[in-house]
């Protein structure tokens, strides 16, 4: 992993750019935005994708694999992602070219060039809720440029130029790279400690929060109910601190939270109460909403067109999407990587599948998380679903740990009859088909490739028989 040295200079001016791993969600968003900006754009990712099919069709230059020979003579500034090995050979070369060699979210600082910035953080939920913003604001009206971590549903992309003065964007604190924005509104949609193997220690983790928010120009807001978000809210000295959540003195109070289905709720604010429903489920999402009306109240919007336009938001790829159903079972993919994000997912798959059973396959993300957090993966796995197919670590930027496989996970389990460890993926759809019957949802959970596996389950639930008890 290479860390981010957020002391070196940005460019001025960037003509054309390179960027190493451009098929990810954030990179593949900024390389779009630079393709904008009317700059040539050029980029390497490890493995095809739609991504990078797209960024061709604008005009990008893109590349399979890594290899010095992708970085053309033309290049002036490169962007990389902390993901990639310092011996990577275009990062290497651009080293000794004497190049601009920058993170991610430097180019996106290059990019934000001081508007008014809103930067929603937060161990959960940042993706949906700046998804939820940028989708509301243009209900409203209000033409935002934005950077998003995943493709919102209904636009199609991560990241689009937008006419107006106002910027969004999903803020990372994994790396500490949220600090380095000049933000106007922080949005703080929870501080679950995670990324303790940059952060050290959760005190740390909480610092880190505080500084953001108290940094921001306008205003903070902050979940009223997080436990992590009212240890940082205590370190808060920022004179305009909006709150929203269920408590009871929240500025923003969600209550009657009702979830047989797409998630409804009641929002209060100022002796005010509006009814609000979201097509996508889960009792987490209701309180995402409320975070985002927050943020739109303190742009100045009222309660009620603010609630009409969050309640248009149709999701984001990657969160609870539908990919497929076989034999009356349908399959899911899901994002979440961290135990809390898993149990709010599997929660609200639960208000929707009705009399039908849960089957997650669960792809723990990196060894140090894994090391770290098996236990709690295991409690709410076990928890929220009926049965749960685990696979192999994904290590994404780490070197492999003895011991540390998703067997480790699979052995924390109470009854070991509700997991099965299947490192071969082939060999997990298939058991997943055989445990399968009609009505049941089966979800992969995972933010690394995991979602590769759903056309093999989805081909071995057309040729397998139906499980016993259909």
């Amino acid at each position: 992993m290479i860390r981010p040295d957020l002391s070196l200079p940005i460019p001025a001016d960037i003509t054309a750019a390179h960027f190493i791993g451009i098929g990810g969600s954030g990179m593949s968003g900024l390389a779009r935005m630079f393709l904008e900006r009317g700059i040539r754009v050029s980029g390497s990712d490890r493995a095809d994708s739609a991504a990078l099919r797209e960024l061709a069709a604008l005009g990008a230059t893109v590349h399979v694999g890594h290899d010095a020979a992708n970085l053309g003579d033309d290049v002036d500034t490169v962007v990389h992602t902390g993901a990639i090995w310092p011996e990577n050979p275009e990062f290497v070369l651009a080293k000794e070219r004497g190049l601009h060699v920058i993170h991610r979210s430097q180019a996106l600082y290059w990019l934000i060039g001081g508007r008014r910035l809103v930067s929603v953080a937060g161990a959960h939920g940042k993706t949906t809720s700046t998804g939820m913003l940028v989708t509301a604001l243009r209900d409203l009206d209000v033409d935002p440029t934005f950077v998003n971590g995943g493709v919102i549903a209904q636009l199609g992309v991560s990241s689009g130029s937008g006419q107006d003065d106002l910027f969004v964007i999903e803020a990372d604190e994994s790396d500490g790279t949220f600090l380095l924005y000049d933000t106007s509104i922080a949005l703080i949609t929870n501080v679950d400690p995670d990324h303790l193997d940059h952060w050290g220690t959760r005190e740390a983790f909480y610092a880190a929060f505080a500084r953001f928010a108290n940094e921001a120009r306008e205003a903070v807001v902050i979940s009223s109910d997080d436990a992590g978000a009212r240890l940082v809210a205590e370190q808060l000295t920022h004179p305009r601190v909006i709150t929203f959540g269920e408590a009871s003195d929240a500025t923003v109070r969600v209550s009657d939270i009702v979830t047989d289905g797409p998630v409804s709720f009641r929002l209060t604010h100022d002796g005010a109460t509006v009814e609000a429903q979201l097509p996508i489920p889960g009792a987490h999402n209701a309180i995402n909403a409320a975070g985002a009306v927050a943020v739109l109240l303190t742009l100045g919007h009222d309660l009620e067109p603010a609630v009409r336009a969050v309640e248009g938001f149709a999701g984001t790829i990657r969160r609870f999407e539908l990919h497929g159903v076989e034999r009356g079972v349908s399959v899911f993919d899901d994002y979440a990587h961290h135990p809390t994000e898993v149990a709010a997912a599997l929660a609200a798959a639960r208000t929707v599948v009705g009399d039908g059973r849960i089957i997650a396959i669960q792809q723990p993300h990196t060894y140090s998380r894994t090391q770290e957090m098996y236990r709690e993966f295991a409690q709410v796995l076990e928890q929220y679903a009926d049965h749960t197919v685990m696979l192999d670590v994904y290590g994404a930027r780490e070197d492999p740990v003895p011991g540390v496989t998703g067997e480790l996970v699979s052995g924390a389990f109470d009854d070991p009859s509700h997991v099965h460890f299947v490192p071969d993926w082939q060999e997990a759809a298939d058991y997943t088909a055989s445990v399968a019957r009609e009505g049941d949802y089966v979800i992969t959970l995972g933010c690394g490739n995991v979602y590769l596996i759903i056309p093999q389950v989805l081909d071995a639930l057309g040729r397998t028989p139906a499980a016993a008890g259909e």
